[in-house]
């Protein structure tokens, strides 16, 4: 079940998949699986593998770039830390002319995320190299991408996976969905390039009308799925025009991604079962 959403244990595997998404019209961005790292020297390796991710993404003239989570980073080890960590990496992103997205986690680190993402981005030579995840079952969310587009960071518009206590998020689906359609469409209308990060068939039928109507490009955003996950919907948006870019998780850490998800939201499981049955 596991290769299904995860493309394999090592950097090749990954790249191998990227290569392989690019045939079919579809970019990537790859994720090297893990999270909450205990020691600065975990944290350090784990950046070495972004690193040698970035160097191949230019060797190979990939389409692609990278999304790394703040954990993994050693943002529990002291902001300080993972900041540097981070920094490097933005850094060698500009140099390879691709892009790192800050991934989102639970609520108790938005607010940090969010600061060290418009840390990064407020240095010149980073513009438009670093950008970050908005979830839109967060209470929060509206004022965190008015304040965020203004500075001109793009951002992944996401509906949330953590389990979160309703002072926090939304509780019930039919907000949240609303909540992600206001959202995309003030990404939409904000002249930056976003990613609209969705498999729910109603939420990219509602993107599709409002893009539509409003005479947006369809070349202007991307719709972002997972590796995986709905390849019938990827491939048809790309024949109607539309920008597609596939999260690809890899590594050995697969087996706690999964579980971590699972124990998160129950609902997650008939969400994998359902797109087992699925092209």
């Amino acid at each position: 079940m596991s290769s299904r959403f995860v493309a394999g244990m090592e950097i090749d595997d990954v790249l191998k998949a990227a290569a392989s998404l690019e045939t079919q019209g579809i970019a990537s961005t790859l994720d090297s699986l893990g999270e909450n790292v205990n020691t600065p020297e975990e944290a350090r390796h784990s950046a070495d593998i972004y690193h040698r991710l970035l160097d191949a993404i230019e060797s190979r003239h990939l389409n692609a770039n990278v999304s790394v989570k703040l954990t993994q980073m050693g943002m529990d080890l002291g902001q300080e830390l993972a900041g540097e960590i981070v920094s490097g990496l933005v850094d060698h992103a500009v140099a390879a002319k691709t892009f790192v997205r800050v991934d989102m986690e639970g609520s108790e680190y938005t607010q940090a995320t969010i600061d060290l993402v418009r840390g990064l981005h407020s240095v010149p030579a980073n513009r438009g190299h670093v950008g970050i995840v908005i979830q839109a079952y967060l209470l929060r969310s509206e004022q965190d991408i008015a304040t965020l587009t203004a500075d001109g960071i793009r951002i992944r518009l996401c509906k949330g996976a953590y389990k979160e206590p309703p002072g926090v998020a939304f509780p019930d689906k039919a907000d949240v969905d609303a909540n992600f359609v206001n959202l995309t469409h003030a990404l939409l209308t904000s002249g930056l390039y976003h990613g609209i990060a969705t498999h729910d068939e109603a939420m990219v039928s509602a993107t599709k009308q409002f893009v539509r109507e409003s005479r947006i490009e369809p070349k202007s955003f991307e719709f972002q799925m997972l590796y995986g996950v709905r390849r019938d919907l990827q491939r048809a948006l790309v024949a109607e025009g539309f920008n597609v870019r596939v999260y690809v998780p890899f590594g050995a850490e697969w087996y706690p991604y999964f579980m971590r998800r699972l124990a998160e939201r129950p609902a997650n499981v008939l969400f994998i079962a359902k797109n087992m049955l699925k092209q």
